[in-house]
């Protein structure tokens, strides 16, 4: 039982670590396509009695990847397209 499980531990790892391999690949030669999407932010603020506020900040442009993993130190478009709502921690 243990030798399946060591297995599959390795087959998973391999196949994440390709994965990432493949897209980087891509994002390569594709240019290192990039895009912006816009995005709402909000500051959470805590109160008393473990309650939280939550101040709109505005929209802003975040540029992103067009990729399926992170790429050149911006987060996927596909990502921010899901999450247009960001919050900062105070």
């Amino acid at each position: 039982m243990k030798r399946w499980l060591k297995r599959i531990a390795i087959g998973l790892v391999l196949a994440s670590i390709g994965a990432y391999a493949a897209d980087w690949v891509v994002f390569t030669l594709r240019g290192q396509p990039t895009s912006t999407v816009t995005v709402t932010r909000y500051q959470t603020v805590p109160l008393k009695g473990n309650k939280i506020e939550y101040d709109y900040l505005g929209t802003a442009d975040v540029p992103c990847s067009i990729s399926l993993f992170p790429q050149a130190g911006q987060p996927p478009c596909w990502r921010l397209r899901r999450n247009p709502n960001q919050t900062v921690n105070l």
